[in-house]
């Protein structure tokens, strides 16, 4: 049994191959007990924090009801509500939350805060969203194509649209580790880091993952996967109308699905969607659209995470 008690979960960075496919092993193990009404008790009696500066369904439900199945008291913590970095220091609220709660979990702006909430807690905190990263998103998005391929190996999966996003990074991380080939789709100006681009393919070199970085649609030729998230992320409202015009020819339609040569590819989105933008109606709803799954399984996920790090 693999042993990652007491760790934070930050980034994928942080994790071996073998440690993420552990989360999706036991991520598959919690969602089948909680399908035959079997309760857990992993994390009876522990207290569980849940910080969110923004605004948040999936990650906050999902963080909610996986800490109750096991037995946890989950209390939700409003960003404006806590001296988060305010009247007090980031590690100074750390510190006290520390000595209260058990496990902690972020969901906000700038990667740094849980960075130091981590180190200053002295207890597991777990990204739930960053500006950088979107770790528990990827977790989930592996579990929905594992459970509908049946395996992750000679998997081609496309991301389009916004490619400098936490979920477009924390995707080009997850895959490059567990050696599943890798495309970032979009314009020029919205393509991933340099350095996370570099670090990535150091990773891909041990895996065997194929990685491309590109502004060419052509990329989704073979792809198992099509995956996109909103054009505008929270915070950036103000350059819908920017990105809209630039971001248009990287739309997942009907027409992109068919461009993939494979009768059997699925669409992913992490949700929410903004449908006739970064995908449209017909691809939405359609039976390619695996998203509710995806949406599920952040819960699994999430709890797989939990009691990895924190349960007994």
């Amino acid at each position: 049994m693999m042993n990652m008690k007491g760790r934070s979960f930050l980034t994928l960075k942080d994790f071996t191959a073998e440690e993420i496919l552990h989360f999706l092993d036991l991520a598959d193990e919690l969602k089948a007990k909680k399908k035959n009404k079997v309760r857990g008790n992993s994390l009876d009696g522990k207290n569980i924090g849940l910080i969110f500066e923004k605004p948040s369904t999936r990650t906050r439900c999902a963080f909610t009801i996986a800490a109750a199945d096991e037995g946890g008291n989950p209390t939700y913590l409003a960003g404006n509500e806590i001296q988060l970095g305010h009247k007090e220091s980031i590690a100074d609220t750390a510190r006290v939350l520390g000595r209260m709660f058990d496990g902690l979990e972020f969901r906000g702006f700038k990667h740094e805060y849980v960075e130091v909430l981590a180190s200053a807690s002295g207890i597991p905190v777990w990204n739930g969203l960053t500006d950088d990263y979107h770790p528990t998103q990827s977790l989930a998005t592996m579990q929905t194509v594992r459970e509908h391929f049946g395996t992750l190996e000679g998997l081609k999966i496309v991301y389009l649209g916004d490619g400098r996003n936490n979920v477009a990074n924390s995707l080009l991380i997850c895959c490059a580790k567990l050696g599943i080939d890798v495309a970032v789709c979009g314009p020029k100006s919205l393509l991933p880091n340099e350095d996370l681009v570099a670090t990535c393919m150091e990773y891909a070199k041990a895996s065997g993952a194929k990685i491309e970085i590109t502004d060419d649609v052509d990329v989704v030729r073979g792809a198992d996967v099509l995956y996109t998230d909103v054009w505008t992320s929270m915070g950036e409202e103000e350059k819908a109308k920017e990105r809209e015009s630039i971001l248009k020819p990287y739309q997942i339609n009907q027409e992109l699905m068919k461009r993939t040569g494979k009768e059997k590819t699925i669409f992913l989105h992490c949700l929410p969607a903004v449908k006739g933008k970064e995908v449209t109606e017909e691809v939405f709803e359609g039976p390619a659209s695996l998203v509710f799954d995806e949406a599920e399984n952040r819960l699994h996920t999430i709890k797989a995470v939990m009691v990895a790090t924190l349960g007994e």
